[in-house]
């Protein structure tokens, strides 16, 4: 499974590229960050990324890309410029036909280091163990990025088995018994 990771942001976003299985040594494959100068008019940023994320999804050619999903912070305008960040990256892999799998920062945070309130330097240190690499990823973004690529590789299995069962459930609940009458 190769999987592209987002960690949405409207001056640095950071990209990362894994690959791998759960359960076997996983692989990096390319890690950065698609920068937008702060001064730049949004709609301009917003462009910017989006060339970013498609120059990165034409040579990594992803099978999923996991986004950090977006959650409520104290500066309002600070969620509102990631939030922006991502929906132009849903959208990227949405026009590619790309599944979409959006994940949280503690539940990123609990896969990679065993505890949903890690810190920034926990989870680089635990990213360059798990894919082997000589150092952290920088700037933080990029590391991030690894994290929810290796977080949907380890959880993505669990939770297509659970969308499965569900699917099925409601299947069943949803059609009439065979052989009753009224």
């Amino acid at each position: 499974m190769r999987v592209l990771g987002v960690d949405p942001g409207l001056t640095r976003c950071g990209v990362g590229v894994v690959e791998g299985v759960a359960g076997r040594p996983l692989t990096m494959v390319g890690v950065g960050v698609v920068r937008t100068p702060a001064d730049a008019e949004l709609g301009h940023r917003l462009v910017a990324i989006e060339r970013g994320i498609e120059a990165w999804l034409d040579e990594h050619r992803p099978e999923f890309v996991a986004v950090e999903r977006v959650f409520s912070q104290h500066n309002v305008r600070t969620v509102m410029g990631t939030a922006q960040a991502s929906a132009v990256a849903m959208l990227c892999a949405a026009r590619r036909g790309i599944p979409v799998a959006l994940h949280t920062p503690s539940e990123v945070k609990a896969a990679v280091t065993g505890s949903g309130r890690a810190d920034k330097a926990q989870v680089g240190a635990m990213v360059t163990r798990l894919l082997r690499l000589a150092a952290p990823p920088k700037p933080a973004d990029a590391a991030d990025a690894l994290a929810l690529a290796i977080c949907h590789i380890w959880r993505a299995p669990a939770q297509n088995r659970l969308q499965q069962a569900v699917a099925l459930h409601t299947a069943q609940a949803q059609s009439p018994s065979k052989g009753r009458t009224a």
